[in-house]
């Protein structure tokens, strides 16, 4: 017996599947556009070029470029909330290194970005201040799990904290030279202090 489908079921499929596959082409380029060009170099033509689309259907999905910039902020957020999920659970030393890693990457880059038009472009930074304080919020908790930490003593949650900023002043650093040398010794040295100062693992 015949798979019975809908007479537009299967028009319709493919049609909604290229969409996606067009709408996710221009996000991950506008994020690529972000972290190697910068706000100013990143406009809805160099977007579409990139992507392999014309300015038209780019514009079709995303009508204006705050509306594309818009969406690739909260695409960011997301692969940075993903990136983190996805972090197996490992000895602490590792878990500084992976979050340090998420830090010196091309999402941290193109976020980087985002925050210095948001704080000139009064259309992006309302939706970036609001995703990036829940990526804050679910990095923390992640990390939390991740180093085993026990946030009810005094000072451990300042201290996972300290870790996060640390990881970001070094994504900072990174941008104009390659530091990876002395990268190395200094999440080997938190390494070394959250051991001291978190103590046994609280990780089942």
């Amino acid at each position: 017996m015949g798979v019975v489908t809908s007479p537009t079921g299967s028009a319709k499929e493919p049609k909604q599947d290229r969409s996606r596959a067009t709408r996710q082409r221009l996000l991950e380029a506008a994020v690529a556009c972000l972290a190697e060009r910068g706000w100013a170099g990143s406009t809805v033509s160099v977007v579409a070029e990139r992507a392999g689309v014309s300015r038209g259907a780019a514009q079709h999905h995303f009508p204006t470029r705050e509306d594309l910039f818009t969406a690739a902020v909260e695409y960011v957020a997301e692969e940075r909330s993903s990136a983190l999920r996805s972090l197996p659970g490992q000895s602490r030393a590792a878990v500084v290194a992976a979050l340090v890693d998420l830090y010196t990457g091309p999402l941290f880059r193109a976020a980087l970005h985002l925050w210095v038009a948001a704080s000139n472009e009064e259309q992006l930074r309302g939706r970036v201040t609001e995703l990036e304080a829940r990526v804050g919020r679910e990095t923390h908790r992640i990390a939390v799990e991740l180093l085993g930490a026990d946030e009810s003593v005094p000072g451990v949650r300042e201290t996972v904290q300290g870790l996060l900023d640390m990881a970001r002043g070094l994504g900072l650093a990174n941008l104009l030279t390659d530091d990876a040398a002395r990268r190395k010794r200094v999440v080997g040295q938190w390494a070394r202090l959250l051991e001291e100062t978190l103590g046994p693992t609280s990780r089942p």
